[in-house]
């Protein structure tokens, strides 16, 4: 399996889990939902119950003893009634709020929401007067609905931060493992560099050819460069005000020397110094980094353009290849550590690229635009100050 279908069937499995979630959300709803609606039902009978005994009271008294209302009216201790009279006026209520009950006309008020929720009562009188009973659901009801959604979000909540967690423990071990075999690489290297230094020197004495002993130091330097680079992943970078448009025109001479005549690197930088705090060693990593994959990403011919400008408190550098380009998924994702679209590769170099720019110099780097077929713009943000 290739690292761009394991990535692929890791998001598969986050949308499938995702969905699960969703379903376990909605059959819990489902199942609160007719449970409420069967307490629901059951409301409405109490009321229609305590209707129909004010009726047989109306019928087998002659005055309509009102006491009676309120010995039924005692048995409920949960839904809020209000009952009138045929004028509208408040005979009794309960289990309303008392201490807003107390307030003029706030009950009255109530009673066009309660006729809204739930179609009035009308309990009618022998001698053709009528009472209406209006209620509303019961607060026991009322927290009972809200009950699921607070759960599911306490859960949601809970799934979130603990998600954030592991997913910030794992990225932190990737990270030690990383900046480990960096240091490690560091170490393994400077044991032979140390001796190939030697035997340049030794050649030098024995008469050897100049222009190979100098190209063989220039790439003993440049192994020496790498070592140090490594050696820093994992630590805290010294910061140096330094001419940025030396470290690309350095970066970009050491590559093309070392580049198919068929691909075509330019820089376009100003006349003007862009000085700004970096790292020399381990941004032109960045930069040469860049540039690599702009090489690997090009089949046969092209052209690779390197453009420094200023863009207010930044300093921009634009990384525009012909190469086969992205699609818009793989925009963050090749960022991620082991992430790559190469048959041989870690998938580290743009992982590390975006942790010296972001972390180190507190800068940004991000794709711009990429097409298929047609190439990809890499654009780095590094602030001047």
């Amino acid at each position: 399996m290739s690292k761009v279908d394991f990535y692929r069937n890791k998001n598969t499995w986050k949308l499938v889990l995702f969905v699960f979630a969703l379903l376990i959300g909605a059959g819990t709803l489902w199942y609160t939902e007719s449970f409420l609606q069967e307490l629901r039902e059951e409301e409405e009978d109490s009321v229609e119950i305590w209707a129909q005994a004010f009726r047989l009271i109306a019928a087998d008294a002659a005055t309509g003893d009102l006491s009676l209302y309120a010995k039924i009216l005692e048995g409920n201790n949960t839904i809020p009634i209000i009952i009138t009279d045929g004028d509208g006026n408040v005979i009794t209520y309960n289990n309303l709020d008392s201490a807003k009950a107390l307030r003029p006309g706030y009950v009255k008020s109530l009673i066009p929401r309660m006729a809204e929720e739930n179609e009035p009562i009308v309990i009618e009188f022998g001698s053709g007067q009528k009472n209406i009973a209006y209620y509303q659901e019961s607060i026991l009801l009322t927290q009972l609905r809200i009950y699921p959604w607070v759960l599911l979000g306490v859960i949601g909540l809970f799934v979130g931060i603990a998600y954030l967690a592991f997913s910030s423990a794992r990225r932190t071990e990737q990270e030690r493992v990383w900046s480990g075999m960096a240091k490690e690489t560091a170490h393994q290297i400077g044991t032979p560099l140390s001796s190939m230094l030697g035997w340049i020197e030794l050649l030098r004495a024995q008469g050897a050819d100049e222009t190979a002993l100098t190209e063989m130091g220039k790439d003993v330097n440049r192994l020496e460069t790498i070592t140090a680079r490594f050696s820093k992943i994992g630590s805290i970078p010294e910061l140096k005000n330094e001419d940025i448009s030396d470290v690309l025109t350095e970066s970009t001479d050491y590559l093309r020397a070392r580049t198919s005549n068929k691909i075509d690197i330019d820089l376009q930088i100003p006349e003007d110094e862009f000085i700004v705090p970096i790292n020399r060693q381990l941004f032109s990593w960045v930069i040469e980094n860049l540039i690599r994959n702009a090489i690997d990403a090009i089949d046969g011919q092209g052209s690779i353009k390197l453009e420094l400008t200023e863009a207010g408190k930044y300093v921009r550098i634009d990384v525009t290849d012909t190469g086969k380009g992205l699609t818009r998924n793989q925009y963050r994702a090749i960022f991620r550590p082991g992430y790559t679209t190469k048959q041989r590769g870690w998938g580290l170099g743009l992982s590390l690229a975006r942790r010296i720019v972001e972390d180190y110099h507190s800068g940004r780097i991000y794709v711009v635009r990429s097409e298929l077929g047609q190439g990809t713009t890499f654009r780095i943000l590094i602030p001047t100050v």
